[in-house]
């Protein structure tokens, strides 16, 4: 599960498991099946919507 971690300077990062990783890595490749170029891909993520969730 990934755990938002909070800073001082506000900004704040996601710590991923390696499970979180591997999951975003295989949505990532399944969406993203035929578009060859960068353009394509950035067009078909940007219809995607991927989620983590977050730890309790």
């Amino acid at each position: 599960m990934a755990k938002i971690i909070e800073n001082e300077q506000g900004r704040r990062m996601v710590k991923m498991s390696v499970d979180d990783i591997i999951s975003v890595v295989r949505e990532y490749q399944r969406v993203v099946q035929n578009p060859k170029t960068y353009e394509g891909i950035r067009m078909v993520l940007s219809k995607a919507c991927m989620y983590l969730p977050e730890e309790m």
